[in-house]
């Protein structure tokens, strides 16, 4: 509500004037859920335009406020109220996905798939894992605007968002299935890029879900436990692939079975999404579909909030995408194991970080989300979230042992589970138009395609040009991540 109260004597002239709007916004799908005070004087006038007998107390209303944009922030955009056990299904699906996703991924492309690498070419590792990850960063990079844009247009009378979720899952699964008889570097780069195409095909339509399903009232906190679930998946997704790292063959089969069937799994935990037959749409033509790639015009907090997002998981990607060779070839370099036991080691030592970290952005991810939205707070804790990352970062640089990687692990962690939980909420506030949610988030989601192009480059750069020393990873990262918590903090209209 707004901070100040309408006087009693234009109570009834007030609520006929804030009726229309309200009433029509809770009717149309698009119109709840999303910030509409972004950029433009309209919205504030809409709420202000009165005469001077029909004041409010405070001169200025809460941007933030739910009065301010005329909608109720109890129902969501898709203009249905949810119930509070429809909240906790829905709740339970984002949580239940981001764990399931985040644990093949987080063991195949971090450690599975580097250690398979390293076994065809040792002389090529870097090289290829960088290729493997920019090229396939660039395909998801596209995929992930298209399939946005595609979910937005799609009407069935099984909704907009869930048949993507379904089909996407199944491509990635079978793609990831197919790596696991290849020894080929040309086909694993194929299929790994033909499985981000899947896995974007599911992403966007899930992460838009979260902008038509969920209102704003408990955004926060569903974000929170969306950051939970990143958090335990990323987590046992190192823990579970430092323990197949033996068995990768294995790694890639447990990998294809989990994709195959999330998105099914996700789309029946939630409540059934209502159909899109009767949504009226703009026809479908190439020239629209061209248009899903033009960003949004006169949106300085659109674009603070996709870089910063963009340098602070780059920053993450440089040192979790190459742990694996850190601890091998940094932390382990004068242990005097032999080639043979090096990757068990590693691995042990990989398996001790994960449990650390599980435990630490578990805890940071469960009080960051109802936290944020308490306080109506979004951006000052992701900043402070990046900070405290960087610190992190700095143990392992300034203590080139175990001990640093596992101060590594709980600092860092700590800060990655406070930013998680709250990061999405953050990409929802600042979307400037709620006709294209859909577009505009995948456009938002681009930073986790950017990230993995632009940590990769920095990571690969880096070691090639230091002769292989991983050290130099960690003083990059630090500026990097450092330079996102201060973009972070030039969003004006969110607080």
């Amino acid at each position: 509500m707004s901070r100040g109260t309408w006087n009693n004597n234009d109570k009834e002239g007030d609520a006929s004037h804030r009726r229309g709007p309200a009433d029509k916004a809770s009717a149309q799908a698009e119109t709840q859920g999303i910030r509409m005070f972004a950029e433009t004087a309209p919205v504030v006038a809409a709420a202000g335009a009165v005469s001077p007998s029909h004041s409010v107390d405070s001169a200025i209303p809460d941007a933030n406020s739910a009065f301010v944009d005329m909608r109720d922030p109890m129902v969501s955009a898709d203009g249905h109220r949810p119930n509070s056990r429809e909240i906790i299904r829905l709740t339970i699906g984002f949580t239940l996905s981001a764990i399931a996703c985040a644990i093949p991924w987080v063991a195949l492309s971090s450690l599975i798939l580097p250690q398979l690498l390293d076994q065809i070419d040792p002389s090529t590792r870097e090289a290829m894992i960088g290729t493997i990850n920019a090229v396939g960063s660039v395909v998801a990079l596209l995929s992930n605007v298209v399939f946005g844009t595609l979910s937005d247009l799609t009407r069935s009378r099984f909704g907009r968002r869930s048949p993507w979720i379904i089909g996407g899952g199944l491509l990635t699964g079978l793609c990831i299935f197919g790596i696991g008889f290849t020894d080929s570097q040309t086909m694993i780069l194929v299929l790994w890029c033909t499985a981000q195409i899947g896995y974007n095909m599911m992403l966007a339509p899930f992460v838009a879900t979260m902008s038509d399903r969920v209102p704003d009232k408990v955004r926060g906190t569903v974000s929170g436990f969306y950051g939970a679930g990143i958090a335990i998946g990323q987590t046992l997704g190192s823990l579970i692939g430092s323990q197949l790292i033996g068995h990768i063959q294995g790694g890639f089969f447990m990998g294809a079975a989990v994709f195959a069937v999330i998105g099914i799994v996700t789309v029946l935990v939630w409540p059934r999404e209502r159909s899109s037959v009767d949504v009226a749409r703009e026809p479908f033509s190439w020239r629209m579909l061209m248009n899903s790639f033009r960003p949004p015009r006169h949106a300085p907090d659109f674009y603070y909030a996709l870089f910063g997002r963009t340098l602070m998981m780059a920053g993450y990607n440089m040192v979790t995408m190459y742990q694996l060779y850190i601890v091998k070839y940094y932390v382990l370099k004068d242990s005097g194991f032999d080639e043979s036991d090096l990757a068990g080691h590693a691995a042990s030592i990989i398996a001790t970080m994960s449990i650390i970290t599980l435990v630490v952005s578990l805890v940071a991810a469960m009080v960051a989300g109802p936290i944020s939205d308490r306080m109506g707070m979004r951006k000052v804790p992701i900043s402070l979230a990046s900070c405290l990352f960087a610190v992190g970062v700095a143990m392992p640089w300034v203590m080139p042992n175990q001990f640093g990687m596992y101060l590594f692990a709980g600092i860092a962690g700590f800060g990655y589970g406070v930013y998680n939980a709250i990061d999405q909420a953050l990409n929802v506030a600042v979307l400037p138009n709620p006709e294209e949610a859909g577009k505009d988030l995948g456009i938002l989601n681009l930073a986790n395609t950017l990230c993995t192009v632009l940590g990769s480059l920095l990571a690969s750069g880096v070691v090639l040009l230091s002769g292989r020393n991983y050290m130099w990873i960690f003083p990059t990262a630090i500026i990097v991540v450092l330079l996102a918590a201060l973009l972070i903090m030039r969003i004006r209209n969110v607080k």
